[in-house]
């Protein structure tokens, strides 16, 4: 299969002569050439492209598909990366729109077309696929990448995950990632009220087509600055990769964003180390008891052996005045390291953003656990200088003991601990 180097500035494959009449006067007004309108609808267009190069903003009919979302996959295949897609159906369907502008295309129009709405459409396709070249390329852009990892089950690290990519895309107005590597639990998507699509399933299933064009097509849009890649894999279907395609998101998602949030499973982090090798911040987050006491020193201990590079931040969530399971001073004593933040637990505040269908700091912008999600947000922002350097950790102690000698464990535990120590 070979494509020339030089790209159309547009074309289009269309079903129907009604559609072309409608689309070639407003071609001819943007400058371009008439005769790029063809009649044909998508699978023509797949048969072209995979004989030419893509042109640079692509028009295709999907009204003679049967399978709108795998013909678009089957499109991808063939197209250049920077390609503007924009497709052109008969079915009013808002799920459809959904999952098309989900699988990367540009915008859906739906039949019978009208020169205002092409216009519009060809418009913003223009703009989209002429930003970047307002990007200064020798520039040296910072990134910052930050996997989340839970010491347990259930201590808050996918809401810490989704309000610190929130965060980073409005507060901050950097251009996200988030990626939610639980490829069969994950809630990031179903957090902000999206659904997860197919991209990250597809790009363990296919690692060689990730690239730019696949990043820009199987990411799901939260807002304009931030974008997520998630799965509700079949619970039947085991993960069956060896990390490749994790990796490769996630060199992509350096190029493309300024900030990338790793929602990261204990299992995964076990499974693929490596995955943490250009991760520049770890967001340790756990309770005050003493099994997440217990892990936060194995997990310590195995950042400082396989990611000595990554500045480990330590988040104790759902903290109770009182009614922790172990002190915080006690907890401190046995990581033999400061907790560095501490969010305290708000069921009320967490409810009332599953209702809305929002990130728990969106939902929560004037409480208490609102302003510390800030503070490690501005935190995380701070731990990579303008060089991509990662700043120095210097919260560990390098005092080392065995595992069970950092217990006092009749200590942490209070009266009844003791009688039952001591029985």
């Amino acid at each position: 299969m070979s494509k020339t180097a030089n790209r159309d500035a547009f074309a289009a494959f269309m079903c129907d002569e009604t559609a072309l009449d409608m689309i070639r006067p407003v071609v001819v007004d943007m400058g371009w050439a008439p005769e790029k309108c063809h009649r044909g609808g998508l699978r023509n267009a797949i048969q072209s492209l995979s004989i030419t190069a893509s042109p640079n903003i692509l028009m295709v009919d999907l009204s003679e598909s049967g399978d709108p979302l795998n013909d678009i996959n089957a499109l991808a295949e063939v197209c250049e990366p920077g390609t503007v897609v924009i497709a052109v159906g008969q079915v009013n369907d808002v799920r459809l729109y959904r999952d098309l502008v989900a699988s990367g295309i540009q915008d859906y129009l739906l039949k019978p077309l009208n020169a205002g709405q092409i216009r519009d459409a060809l418009v913003q396709a223009q703009n989209v696929f002429t930003a970047p070249r307002n990007h200064d390329s020798g520039a040296v852009k910072r990134h910052v990448s930050t996997a989340v990892v839970g010491t347990r089950g259930g201590v808050g690290a996918s809401t810490l995950a989704t309000s610190l990519a929130w965060l980073f895309s409005t507060d901050h107005k950097l251009p996200t990632a988030l990626l939610d590597l639980d490829v069969h639990f994950g809630t990031g998507a179903l957090t902000l009220d999206l659904e997860p699509g197919r991209g990250l399933t597809d790009a363990i299933d296919n690692p060689s087509r990730i690239d730019g064009l696949f990043i820009e097509r199987a990411m799901i849009r939260a807002n304009d600055s931030l974008a997520i890649l998630s799965a509700e894999a079949p619970i039947s279907a085991p993960l069956m990769t060896d990390g490749a395609a994790f990796v490769q998101l996630e060199e992509e998602f350096r190029q493309a964003f300024e900030m990338t949030v790793i929602d990261m499973p204990r299992n995964m982090l076990i499974n693929f180390p490596h995955l943490l090798t250009d991760v520049n911040v770890v967001l340790l987050t756990t309770e005050l008891t003493l099994a997440g006491a217990r892990d936060a020193i194995r997990l310590l201990s195995w950042l400082k052996t396989n990611a000595s590079h990554a500045r480990p931040i330590i988040v104790a969530n759902k903290i109770q005045p009182g009614a922790n399971e172990i002190s915080k001073a006690d907890f401190e004593a046995s990581i033999e390291r400061k907790i560095n933040f501490m969010l305290p637990y708000d069921i009320k505040g967490a409810s009332n953003a599953a209702k809305l269908g929002q990130t728990f700091v969106a939902a929560n912008r004037a409480s208490k656990a609102g302003g510390v999600l800030r503070d490690i947000a501005d935190s995380v922002i701070g731990s990579v200088d303008s060089e991509g350097v990662t700043a120095a950790d210097t919260g560990a102690d390098k005092r080392k003991a065995s595992l069970l000698g950092k217990f006092d464990l009749k200590k942490m535990l209070g009266p009844k601990g003791k009688a039952n120590a001591a029985a």
